[in-house]
Order: structure tokens, then sequence, then C-alpha cells
């Protein structure tokens, strides 16, 4: 696979503080690269020197292998970008679609056709008359995410576009945008500080804390294996709690956390300590006199501490000698009776274990 765009060195500043701090990032072409990060991370900032709107203080940015400097306006032509506020013009919704075509010198019949063919395509055909400030929030993003794609661009980047969006819009623009990108095979960077919005877009995501990529890899291998404590918040891994090697024989490290021993597959793991990650949906709860029939290695007995409510699911922490989270559906919590004192098993296989070394 080919490199699209790529940072060297970058370093972009605000005063004499950093703001952003890359020795290297690749983006492939043809693959959804989704950072993630905090708000403040520097995930704008990193787009916007992506984008050519930025110039790094150091270090230099580079197109299909090629530094930018003095073609920054040329490469600027083959690329669109798309921003949590769509930034529309007075104008309808077909001018406003055509208007980057207009000034590329596109014809008028083509510029016709295409305009036709985006809006189309993300389901406001009906709305080409419009005025732009006659539009839903929904609305809205459709055309500039129209407006974009009509320009049939080589590298597109999206900065937070749906963050404003109410969740049933926003679910159905994320299917959607998924569905063109797969489509079209246009290179893309997606910025988020939504975790679920990277997991269901991504090839691979870059995770951005301090101004700095703590961690990139393909989606699967971030959200599962995470570098460092940082990079595990943002991903999903509600639990990490500090553990102390006892035991590690053929791939099998056996920790002792907190009051209790934890099993993990590891193979090759040497160091002495480690911090042990668990994703929610991973622990399987339990009553602690029920009898559960499963191969999960690790069953250990708790107390429900706190219960939270997480949207069409419950977060529920269980004091297992060190806190374990899981999250269930509201039904199972009801059925299985659970509040907080109640006295259950949290399971969980050594495979679903994530150790991130400490200690030598």
């Amino acid at each position: 696979m080919n490199t699209k765009l790529s940072l060297r060195n970058v370093v972009v500043r605000g005063g004499k503080y950093e703001i952003l701090n890359v020795p290297h990032l690749d983006v492939q072409e043809g693959e959804v690269l989704a950072v993630l990060g905090p708000n403040g991370a520097g995930k704008s900032t990193l787009v916007h020197v992506l984008a050519l709107l930025e110039r790094p203080a150091e270090g230099e940015v580079l197109f299909e292998g090629e530094p930018v400097k003095g073609r920054e306006l040329a490469l600027r032509r083959t690329m669109a970008s798309v921003f949590q506020e769509p930034l529309l013009l007075d104008r309808t919704v077909g001018a406003n679609v055509s208007l980057g075509l207009s000034l590329r010198g596109v014809p008028r019949g083509e510029r016709r056709e295409r305009v036709q063919r985006w809006l189309a395509r993300f389901g406001i055909a009906g709305l080409a008359e419009r005025s732009a400030n006659h539009l839903s929030g929904g609305e809205a993003q459709r055309v500039s995410l129209a407006r974009a794609f009509v320009l049939e661009p080589s590298v597109i980047l999206l900065d937070e576009p749906f963050s404003a969006l109410d969740q049933p819009t926003r679910e159905t623009l994320l299917d959607e945008l998924a569905s063109v990108l797969a489509e079209t095979g246009i290179t893309a960077v997606f910025v988020t500080h939504e975790r679920d919005e990277a997991a269901r877009l991504a090839h691979r995501v870059a995770v951005l804390a301090d101004g700095e990529v703590r961690q990139i890899g393909e989606t699967v291998e971030v959200f599962s294996s995470p570098a460092d404590e940082t990079v595990a918040a943002y991903v999903g891994v509600e639990t990490v709690a500090s553990g102390r090697v006892i035991e590690a024989e053929d791939g099998l490290v056996v920790l002792s956390v907190g009051d209790a021993h934890v099993e993990a597959i590891a193979h090759g793991f040497t160091a002495s300590e480690a911090l042990v990650c668990l994703r929610p949906e991973d622990v399987v709860l339990a009553l602690e006199d029920a009898d559960v029939q499963d191969s999960a290695r690790n069953r250990l007995h708790g107390v429900v501490s706190a219960i939270k409510p997480a949207g069409a699911e419950v977060r529920l922490v269980v004091d297992c000698g060190f806190p374990v989270v899981a999250r269930i559906t509201r039904r199972s919590m009801e059925e299985l009776g659970l509040a907080v004192g109640t006295p259950v098993t949290a399971s969980f296989k050594a495979t679903a274990v994530h150790l991130i070394p400490r200690g030598g």
C-alpha cells in the first residue's frame, strides 16, 4: 500500500507551548485513519496541518512521498475538508454543493450531473433549491458532506463532523459515511473523541494525547492491546489495576491484583509488574451461588459497589479486592436482582486480559 500523506518531525507551537509534536505519521492510500483523543489533545491542529491549512514551526509534510513546500495551493485543490460546523453560504443547497466545482472550472453540464448525484447519494436531492439557512443540523451536515465528495478528492479530512448532532442522526450519518468511503476508496482522516465512531469507521486508529501520538495501529489491535494507561482510557478499557507477577510459564501469567489472583495469556511476558486491563464487555456477572458453566479461567468473588446508567446499558463496579467494571443490559440487571451490596461472581477469560508491562 502506498503512503498518501506523511508527517516528519512536525512541531506546532502556540506561543512558547507545543501544541503538537509528531515525529512520524503516515496515512496510507485508500485507508480510513481515525485520530482519537480528548478535547485539547491537538486533534484539530493535526488535521489542519494534514490539510495544508497550517504550517508547522518545524518538520515537514509529504504528499505521496514528496515535500509539499511550494505546492500547497495545488495540493489543497486535491483535498476536501468537513468540519463540525458546516460553514454553508447564504445560497441554495445546490449552489453550496456546486461551489467548489465552479472554482475549479468544471464545465456546467458536468457540475450539474455531479451535484445531482451527490445530493441524491446523501438523501437531500429534494432540498436542492432550499436556502442553506433553513436546514436542520443533520441536513446541513449532509450538504457539507456532499460538497466535499462532489469534488472527488484524493484525500478527505473530517474534523469531528458529527459531534454537534443528536444520537439518531449521528448513527445514520456514520453508516452512510462508512458506505461512501468503502465505495469510493478515498483516503480519509477522521478526527473524533468518540471511540465508537473510530471503531466503526477506521482501518487504523491513532490515539493523540497532549499533542503526541501515543499509539497507532490496526483498530482491533489498538482497542484490544493499548500501549499505556492513557490509551487504555480512550479505547474503552474500564478496568485498569496494578498487578505483581507471581508466576509466568508457557504463556500463562498469574498476577496478584489487590486481594485476588488474575490469570492472563501473554506469551513472552517478562516484566515483574503490570497494569491489568479488561474491557467491560468481557466481564460476565452471575449471582454468587449460581451454578455457571463456562470456560473462563478467572472467577472472582465480589460485591456490587456502584451502579451507573450507561445509555441502554448499566455500568456496574464490582469490588473483587480491586474494582472490576462490567456492562450489562438493564433487563439482565433486573433479572439478576442486582443492587449495591449484592454478592456476585465476575468471570472473564485469560485471553481477555491485556497486560501493560511495568518493572524489569
